[in-house]
């Protein structure tokens, strides 16, 4: 959600940041045209009650013989009263409904675009993996070494769901332990949180008025989605309270599961695991202090590509363009893996400073120098084990159709190889 103050004294503001966004900058104006009307409405009902108190403050020291008339006054004052107050409420609630549609403002950093040709490559690691011997993709790798069952999943439970057999299994486990590892050595608390949630707190991390039915699955009856991410959780962590300044920054580690409809994936992204329904993940989160926000972004990047460097997958890092940004980010960075499937290559993580804007849905705040002030959410993935599993299985591949297992992983998984099974 938008500072609503911000939005009066500099409404210009926000109708760039939708225009870059490819938005509706008329948003601004519908929004403005709400605070009037409601303003308006409060400033009637804040006059009526003042006269109706002095009205009544007067009818004690009135004689019986006029007693009555003042009487039927503090009536007549409490029964317009009682007409115009839920009218200020209902002008409360659309006004509400309308600014939690705005997205968060671009960071000035970002560039202008509109979509995924117009990101920026900000630099890369490795070179791209060249074989002396035709690679395979990940599908079929997982096939041959008899880890990837994505054709029984489907009759379990329908398309773009696996099984992960077997050393494969092992492997996630290492992968997952690994990078909690080094979240652990830089200070970050682990936590599993809860996968089913409020709605309220996916729309208070993602934005908009309601979450997106593409994305989210809901459990009706009961009045709760399954989180896309743990950052949905975490980010509700502080609902309603007030942090002391000096604990910040706090970042957890979240690991678990985590769920996306993908309603509107097609093509090529819907092939083996690059867009699931289900998968494991261990996410950064990070409640900071404003003035240090914006570095603590950087450090989130840093410790992303300390994990991928430690597993030998080349990358590079993006930086989004305005178009391409999540609703609640003011700035999102992605490491994209190379991945010789695809040749080409495909994201594994994202980093994201979401500035107040989680804050202020979710009523986050901290307490420095006797005022308060809404805190700064950060997320980052640390690793998510599906993504990352494609770029090992292909960069690993060796000639005898085996997979070697990186340096790094070996303690965590005892082997350092995985044999084809047919």
């Amino acid at each position: 959600m938008v500072d609503l103050r911000s939005l009066r004294e500099d409404p210009q503001t926000f109708r760039e940041a939708l225009r870059r966004r490819g938005h509706d900058p008329s948003l601004v104006d519908r929004a403005l045209e709400l605070d009037r009307s409601w303003r308006e409405a409060l400033q009637e009902v804040e006059r009526l009650r003042a006269q109706q108190n002095r009205a009544s403050e007067e009818v004690a020291r009135l004689s019986r013989e006029v007693r009555g008339q003042k009487i039927a006054e503090v009536r007549e004052l409490a029964a317009r009263l009682k007409e115009l107050e839920p009218e200020v409420r209902r002008r409360r609630e659309e006004l509400e409904r309308v600014l939690l549609l705005f997205p968060n403002p671009p960071h000035p950093t970002v560039p202008d675009g509109v979509g995924e040709q117009d990101n920026v490559v900000v630099r890369t690691w490795g070179r791209p993996t060249r074989f002396d011997f035709e690679p395979k993709d990940h599908v079929e790798l997982g096939r041959r070494l008899g880890i990837l069952d994505f054709e029984r999943a489907a009759k379990v439970s329908g398309s773009r769901f696996y099984y992960l057999l077997g050393k494969g299994a092992l492997v996630e486990m290492a992968l997952v332990r690994y990078a909690l590892d080094r979240l652990l050595a830089h200070g970050f608390v682990p936590v599993i949180p809860p996968v089913l949630v409020r709605p309220e707190i996916i729309t208070g991390a993602w934005g908009g008025a309601t979450f997106d039915p593409q994305q989210t699955y809901r459990v009706a009856e009961d009045d709760l989605a399954l989180i896309g991410t743990s950052e949905q959780s975490l980010a509700g962590f502080y609902r309603d309270e007030v942090l002391d300044a000096q604990r910040l920054p706090v970042r957890f580690a979240g690991i678990s599961w985590c769920f996306r409809r993908e309603a509107g994936a097609h093509g090529r992204e819907t092939r083996g695991l690059y867009r699931v329904h289900q998968f494991d993940k261990v996410e950064m989160f990070s409640f900071a202090h404003p003035e240090r926000s914006w570095e603590e972004h950087e450090f989130l990047v840093s410790v992303e590509e300390e994990i991928l460097q430690g597993l030998g997958i080349p990358y590079r890092v993006v930086l989004l363009c305005a178009g391409d940004l999540g609703t609640a980010s003011a700035k999102t960075y992605d490491l994209e893996a190379w991945m010789p499937g695809r040749g080409a290559y495909g994201e594994v993580t994202s980093c994201s400073n979401t500035t107040d804007f989680q804050a202020r849905r979710l009523n986050v705040r901290f307490r420095e120098r006797g005022r308060t002030e809404f805190v700064h959410t950060l997320n980052g993935t640390a690793l998510a084990t599906s993504r990352v599993l494609i770029a090992l299985l292909e960069n690993y591949q060796q000639p005898d159709g085996s997979v070697r297992i990186p340096e790094a992983l070996v303690p965590y998984t005892g082997f350092d190889r995985v044999e084809p099974a047919v």
